[in-house]
């Protein structure tokens, strides 16, 4: 073999050699260039997540706040027509409020009106004087059956609870000092409650 060919063959392998190095070389150049385009989609589709389920929290808030705002808008609405209805229904009892009362009361006036009328052709007196006895016993009875019921004054102890003092009088007697003399104007309970205070003359 001739040094000639072993230069050649030499050559050869050195230039095999560099070959070799080079592919080497620019394998993992390739590969990095992969995993680089790996990375870089992995945080764009990272990136597309946090997006995307940001977006679906948006819709799913602003459907909510769709619905309750609809739920309030019917409640008002509902509350109104209540508000009407019971400011309707407010004002037609405050009209017919007394209406069962006068409806009972009726039958009294009729009693006057027919005392009224026998009067002029009443021979005694009596007769007159009963038949309007008889009117103030049934009004009275009236008066108990609605819880209307007298305060009892005269000779009791003055009670400003109960009683309204007009004047002061010298006392008939000692027992009477400090009592009720007299009663210029009675005073009602209604169930209890004072609805008009007695109006009296104390003694002292």
């Amino acid at each position: 073999m001739t040094k000639k060919t072993k230069d050649n063959i030499e050559e050869k392998k050195k230039t095999k050699a560099t070959q070799q190095n080079k592919k080497q070389k620019e394998k993992p150049a390739h590969q990095s260039t992969d995993k680089a385009d790996t990375v870089s989609n992995a945080k764009t589709k990272k990136a597309k997540k946090p997006t995307d389920s940001k977006s679906g929290a948006d819709k799913i808030a602003k459907e909510k706040i769709a619905e309750l705002n609809d739920k309030y808008l019917r409640l008002a609405a509902e509350y109104d027509n209540y508000r009407r209805r019971t400011l309707k229904e407010r004002m037609e009892l405050t009209k017919t409020a007394g209406e069962d009362i006068l409806i009972n009361i009726l039958p009294v006036m009729d009693d006057f009106e027919r005392a009224l009328g026998s009067i002029d052709q009443a021979k005694e007196i009596s007769a007159v004087k009963e038949g309007v006895q008889l009117i103030y016993t049934k009004f009275k009875e009236f008066l108990k059956q609605r819880g209307v019921k007298e305060i009892e004054a005269k000779e009791k102890e003055f009670d400003t609870d109960l009683h309204e003092a007009i004047t002061k009088i010298p006392a008939p007697n000692k027992k009477l000092k400090g009592k009720v003399v007299d009663v210029v104007e009675k005073g009602y309970y209604l169930n209890e409650k004072v609805i008009r205070f007695s109006k009296v003359v104390i003694g002292e």
